[in-house]
């Protein structure tokens, strides 16, 4: 459905920019085709990891920064932001699982993987043991 525009004004600001009198008919913007989404990631203090905080909508990169700053950076303390087009970011297929798989056992990694505790444990009952067999010098 396609409507004419007719401008009129009273201002004569308005008139002198000399805008037609008749607008062509406005055909609109597709639905969902004006907006894209960024991802954006926020960094509270300077060496701090980035953390993903969440999604903004805008036209295009320029004004995705300036959203993402009003919305995420004014109240908290903030030192940067990253801002990424969700379209961007490349991820792997669920089907791509295989990809990881490596070593199936990593204890190697984990303060659990050694036997520390059980040594200081043992270190631990030595010395309770060392303190009963000891007589007391009390004289």
């Amino acid at each position: 459905m396609s409507h004419s525009v007719t401008l009129r004004s009273l201002d004569p600001r308005v008139e002198r920019l000399g805008i037609p009198q008749e607008q062509p008919a406005f055909e609109g913007v597709p639905e969902g085709t004006h907006l894209q989404t960024f991802e954006v990631f926020h960094q509270a203090k300077s060496g701090a990891r980035h953390i993903h905080v969440g999604s903004i909508h805008a036209p295009n990169a320029e004004l995705a920064m300036v959203f993402a700053k009003e919305q995420y950076a004014r109240r908290s303390e903030c030192v940067n932001l990253w801002v990424v087009k969700s379209s961007e970011i490349i991820t792997f297929s669920p089907d791509d699982a295989d990809l990881f798989a490596t070593t199936p056992e990593k204890t190697y990694r984990d303060a659990s993987g050694y036997k520390v505790m059980q040594k200081i444990l043992a270190w631990k009952q030595r010395l309770q043991q060392k303190d009963t067999d000891q007589p007391s010098s009390s004289s």
